[in-house]
């Protein structure tokens, strides 16, 4: 359905084309939605498909490809998080995002990152394999700290564990992942008696601490004796905002749950928000979620047969819905739902509180207009090396994070935070034309120097912009303590003085905060990426070999610094003029 734009407006599916239209087209619409939704109608396309199966799969294609308005949208695109076993001769336990590209064996998916690090943690107490990366294990001569604590056998140095132990290690962490722990526990114990009886009391306590946390862990993870991989679906709706909570269960284990909450037109019935959630959630291709095998929900209406076709032909196997749960299951599906209303009431609550800050700032700032949208950013650099500025977007329900905004600072003196400052609105605001992505509000993080900078990019853009926003300068208080900020109004600078309990206060504070964490996260990953890069990979004509010809020669990256032109000259394969190049790039 497409309105007087020629935008899609709404993507749906029938059996029966003139029965469904019908339902829209007739005087005594109950649904506000329907209503609302027929009253922007001025073309309806129709595309015909051989089954009912393929009819829920280009739905699903055409509501992630157009956003229509009136449909349930749920914007989750983010990868989901493995535990990987590299296929190394000295594997390493790590956590893996996106394509599966690496030989190894792939674990889960997690929830979230910090399931999968918390698991990682817990890992390396009970199998201590490596986790560094390759570059620094092939060149550790010696221990690192990691052996001394007792949180790898230190595979990289000769001696330190045969090759037979460490792989016993490897294995019984990938049962364990994979689920049999039962397996992993029975060899621990015979591996801890043998020990004994060798009279190798050291290794046999090594055992017994590793039995005694794997059977803590077994407690605390284990679920029932069912080996099956599930997904548990919980459901709540309430003022306008609907929370899905899904528990992950692999193996009988719980990895983890999360909560999530989709974009709803007003008025939309659950049985449209079930169906549109189920699909969208796992036939997002891009966020390489594992499809179940088993999905428990406590929807009598959902279609699950329909639905199970659908995935099934996604995953390759056969992917049941279940809703007439018992036993077991059935507590499960009750744990689901009650963590949904749980969320629920925590968003409604959330959605509240921001509602009062927002509020509390109108009033502060003496608008009469409501605030819709308000941005802050902040640099961040060391030395005033790898400057990052960031922006960052709140609405009226709070962080709106897919819209943050990174600058990647270049060609200003270095710690010159005026300069950057100036440099990344010119860059927001330069082409900046509809209305609706101009803040209201825009925070300044800093005194009255960079309150000043962005007064003057905001004159250079006052005729180009539909509107300007209000300037705000959130300079820290003595101490850089929290509560004892002063803000300045820009080009009037005006002092709003707020008490430590105002709750427009603790608004900017949660702003201001956002902004400069988002500032220091940029700036640290780009200050990671020049680390993990040789100033000679920017030199024209030196390659990977002549890179390692000239370190291997010269002794490392801190001889060939100190030497000259001619002794680099010396190096296989380096002529006089790229060794003269060499010596100007490092010595400049």
């Amino acid at each position: 359905m497409l309105d007087l734009d020629n935008v899609v407006i709404y993507v749906g599916k029938a059996k029966n084309l003139k029965k469904r239209l019908a339902s829209y087209f007739r005087s005594n619409i109950s649904n506000g939605k329907t209503r609302v939704l027929v009253s922007k109608i001025c073309d309806i396309k129709i595309i015909v498909t051989s089954s009912e199966i393929d009819a829920l799969i280009l739905e699903n294609d055409l509501i992630k490809h157009h956003l229509p308005k009136y449909n349930v949208l749920l914007r989750d695109d983010k990868s989901y998080p493995y535990i990987f076993i590299s296929d190394h001769k000295h594997p390493r336990i790590t956590s893996h995002r996106g394509p599966k590209k690496a030989k190894g064996k792939y674990f889960g998916p997690y929830p979230n990152s910090g399931a999968v690090r918390e698991s990682l943690h817990l890992l390396q107490k009970i199998f201590p394999m490596r986790q560094c990366e390759d570059v620094y294990y092939r060149n550790r001569s010696r221990p690192c700290l990691q052996y001394q604590m007792k949180r790898c056998l230190a595979p990289c140095v000769a001696g330190k564990v045969s090759e037979d132990e460490y792989a016993q290690e490897v294995k019984l962490a990938a049962l364990f992942l994979s689920g049999n722990s039962q397996d992993v526990l029975k060899q621990v114990v015979q591996k801890m008696e043998a020990a004994s009886a060798q009279l190798n009391f050291e290794s046999a306590a090594r055992y017994r601490d590793q039995l005694t946390a794997l059977r803590k862990v077994q407690e605390q993870q284990w679920i029932n004796g069912d080996q099956s991989d599930i997904d548990v679906v919980g459901f709540n709706y309430d003022h306008g905002i609907a929370c899905f909570h899904v528990l992950f269960i692999r193996n009988g284990k719980v990895l983890g749950s999360r909560s999530y909450y989709p974009k709803i037109p007003k008025d939309t019935d659950t049985d449209e928000l079930h169906s549109a959630f189920m699909l969208q959630f796992y036939l997002n291709n891009s966020a390489g979620r594992q499809i179940p095998r088993q999905i428990l929900h406590h929807n009598l209406e959902l279609d699950s047969d329909a639905i199970g076709q659908v995935l099934t032909v996604e995953a390759g196997y056969k992917v049941r819905l279940h809703h007439n749960t018992r036993g077991q299951r059935a507590k499960l599906v009750a744990m689901a739902q009650r963590n949904a209303r749980i969320g629920l009431e925590s968003k409604l609550a959330q959605k509240g509180t921001q509602l009062q800050r927002i509020t509390a700032l109108e009033q502060a700032i003496d608008s009469d207009k409501k605030i819709y949208r308000m941005e802050c950013f902040d640099i961040s650099h060391t030395a005033g090396q790898q400057t990052v500025a960031s922006c960052v977007v709140f609405d009226r329900e709070g962080p709106a994070k897919s819209q943050y905004r990174k600058f990647n600072i270049e060609g200003i003196t270095g710690g010159d935070d005026y300069a950057a400052m100036n440099q990344a609105l010119t860059r927001r605001f330069s082409k900046a034309t509809d209305a609706t992505l101009i803040p209201d509000i825009l925070f300044i993080d800093g005194g009255k120097g960079q309150l000043t900078e962005a007064e003057e990019v905001m004159k250079k853009y006052q005729d180009t912009m539909p509107k300007m926003p209000m300037l705000l300068g959130v300079a820290k208080g003595e101490g850089r303590k929290a509560g004892l900020e002063t803000l300045f109004v820009g080009f009037t600078r005006e002092i709003i003085d707020l008490e430590n309990d105002n709750p427009a206060l603790h608004l900017i504070q949660h702003i201001r905060d956002e902004s400069h964490r988002f500032a220091i996260t940029g700036h640290r990953a780009r200050r990671a990426k020049v680390k993990n890069t040789s100033t000679l990979e920017h030199i024209a004509g030196v390659g990977p070999k002549r890179r390692q010809a000239l370190i291997k020669y010269l002794g490392g990256m801190q001889e060939l610094k100190k030497a000259s032109s001619s002794e680099i000259a010396k190096v296989p394969g380096i002529s006089r003029e790229l060794a003269q190049i060499i010596f100007d790039t490092l010595n400049h």
